[in-house]
């Protein structure tokens, strides 16, 4: 029932996510989704912890509501296809 619940979350945008982004390398990571903040917060630690083992730099994590296109965003190919630097965290929440 919980897997149901998600995904209609997921669907409508209302998931919540925990936004990892990374400037070593400069990516942006999303993992969930989850029911709820509380449950995104709770696995924000363990998150952040494997990208330390990998040895990532200056890392930062929210949780926030939203609907990722994608799982992982490398900023460096971004800015290649760009020409523009990418920026790396909205402020949102």
């Amino acid at each position: 029932m919980k897997e149901i619940w998600i995904t209609l979350l997921e669907a409508l945008g209302q998931a919540w996510w925990v936004e990892v982004v990374t400037e070593a390398p400069r990516c942006t990571y999303y993992f969930g989704p989850f029911a709820s903040a509380s449950e995104a917060e709770a696995a924000k630690s363990g998150y952040v912890q494997d990208l330390e083992q990998e040895n990532a730099q200056n890392i930062r994590a929210v949780v926030r509501r939203c609907k990722p296109a994608s799982l992982t965003i490398e900023h460096e190919a971004e800015a290649t296809r760009s020409g523009k630097p990418p920026s790396l965290m909205s402020s949102r929440a």
